[in-house]
């Protein structure tokens, strides 16, 4: 409780309130004035704590794992023996462009990325239209709660629905079968499609949330105006919707991107012989011997310039200077 008995502060320490019991006696204790205290009277610690703290985050978790990688991948061996010196070398960067082994796994990932990001778009953004303009105003947090949902559950729990759904005994060839379409199981399973259905249902949701957000912002009577207007459905879209969602088709296009070129667990789970791609090849280097840890950084780190370069030129092309992640 606020002791309102006291006098009124004046400066420094003095403006914070005075509480009674307790409370009081440990606000009042030189303790909480050189420590806590410190915090509410100097500006500049306030901002060094919140400046602080994100930063740690970012330089510990983010750049500092990425700068040891990249320091991994030019040492000739890893990690170091006694009978070996560590020496930097390019070697493990020639390996990549030496071996097609390597090479073609890694254009596939980027194939790969790109037509699962422009599938999730195209089967992402009508949904997001339907929740932002279709729905009731009151109804839209509900019906975007229910299409949450599913991604409560972990990666692996909604790999392995995608398994159960695509197996020749699954839900989806059971079904077919039921209704007399097939005499015979599809297989679905292990295949490129099975890979990509299982990405796509896996990263919607990177895709859902920005269009969301930037199809809700695109003001309504817009839309009713260019109506008027004699401007048809295709028109509409096209001419205003299309680039108004600007924003959140560049950040939905970036997460999946990005997410989906290093996708690891959904190939080993959904993937067959034939659709290997890259990040397999990375694990296999980091998995199979210490002495491929160096080639493995060094794919690492190729992959990680390539996607981030790629989703850099599509921001710019697509997005221009005006464009903002959301």
């Amino acid at each position: 409780m606020l002791d309102t008995t006291t006098q009124p502060p004046s400066v420094g320490l003095s403006t914070v309130p005075r509480y009674a019991g307790w409370i009081g006696k440990a606000a009042r204790s030189g303790l909480y004035r050189h420590t806590i205290g410190l915090l509410v009277e100097s500006r500049r610690v306030r901002l060094a704590v919140l400046a602080g703290v994100p930063l740690f985050w970012i330089a510990m978790l983010h750049i500092g794992p990425i700068l040891q990688m990249a320091n991994i991948s030019l040492l000739a061996n890893y990690p170091p023996q006694p009978d070996k010196s560590s020496e930097y070398t390019l070697a493990n960067y020639a390996l990549f462009f030496s071996d097609r082994l390597y090479f073609l796994p890694f254009v596939r990932s980027l194939i790969f990325a790109a037509v699962v990001t422009i599938s999730t778009l195209v089967i992402v953004y009508p949904v997001a239209y339907y929740v932002a303009k279709i729905v009731q105003p009151k109804n839209r947090m509900r019906a975007l709660l229910l299409l949450l949902i599913p991604f409560w559950a972990g990666e692996l729990i909604r790999t392995f629905s995608v398994i159960m759904l695509l197996a020749n005994r699954g839900a989806l060839n059971v079904l077919l079968r039921e209704f007399g379409f097939i005499d015979r199981p599809i297989p679905m399973l292990y295949t490129f499609f099975s890979l990509s259905f299982g990405v796509i249902y896996l990263l919607a949701l990177y895709m859902l949330l920005p269009l969301y957000s930037a199809i809700e912002k695109i003001p309504t009577p817009l839309i009713q105006a260019a109506a008027d207007l004699g401007a048809g459905p295709f028109q509409r879209f096209r001419r205003v919707i299309l680039p108004l969602s600007k924003d959140g088709i560049v950040s939905g296009c970036s997460l999946v991107y990005l997410t989906a070129v290093g996708v690891f667990a959904a190939p080993l789970l959904l993937g067959g012989p034939n659709s290997v791609i890259f990040p397999e090849v990375i694990a296999t280097l980091f998995h199979g011997s210490n002495d491929k840890w160096p080639e493995g950084a060094a794919f690492s780190m190729i992959m990680l310039v390539v996607s981030l370069t790629t989703v850099g030129l599509f921001m710019r092309v697509v997005g221009g200077r005006s464009v903002r992640l959301m």
